[in-house]
């Protein structure tokens, strides 16, 4: 799993050299995503999964002491591992996160608020999810799914 941020040296974006723009030119701003909702990685797994079910999120993003996105829970195989006894309530979630891969080979692709929504649907085309960020990386604002493009494209009928 690609992380969605990029560090200055390595960073790119997307270029338009993607087939038509089915989504009319919409970009990441129009989804209308709900304000990102991110986890210290010393937070206790019990409370990750109530505030996950709470907000009806799949994916959390965990921070490290400086707020810089680390990995992510998925709060789904969190919960069968909690349920099936093999997760300590009161373990953090650095635990059991997926981390981020940093490698120079491995560029992260920048998602920002005016990312265009073709862009988007190809970067999800290898990745579970994306993290919305400013175009500085300094702030993660929004997580994003294959689903919302899905319920975005229902709702306006392209």
């Amino acid at each position: 799993m690609a992380a969605i941020t990029a560090t200055s040296s390595s960073m790119h974006t997307f270029h338009s050299s993607l087939p038509a723009d089915k989504y009319r030119g919409a970009v990441v701003e129009d989804l209308q995503l709900p304000p990102a909702f991110a986890l210290p990685s010393t937070e206790a797994i019990s409370r990750a999964i109530d505030l996950a079910y709470e907000r009806d999120f799949s994916h959390i993003p965990v921070l490290d002491r400086n707020r810089r996105p680390i990995g992510y829970v998925d709060v789904a195989k969190l919960k069968q591992k909690w349920e099936a006894g093999q997760a300590d309530p009161d373990a953090k979630v650095s635990e059991y996160m997926t981390k981020f891969k940093r490698t120079s080979n491995e560029p992260y692709t920048l998602v920002t608020p005016l990312s265009s929504l073709a862009e988007l649907e190809e970067f999800l085309r290898h990745n579970l999810f994306a993290l919305v960020t400013d175009h500085d990386r300094k702030f993660v604002l929004a997580v994003v799914t294959h689903q919302d493009l899905e319920n975005f494209v229902s709702r306006r009928g392209l």
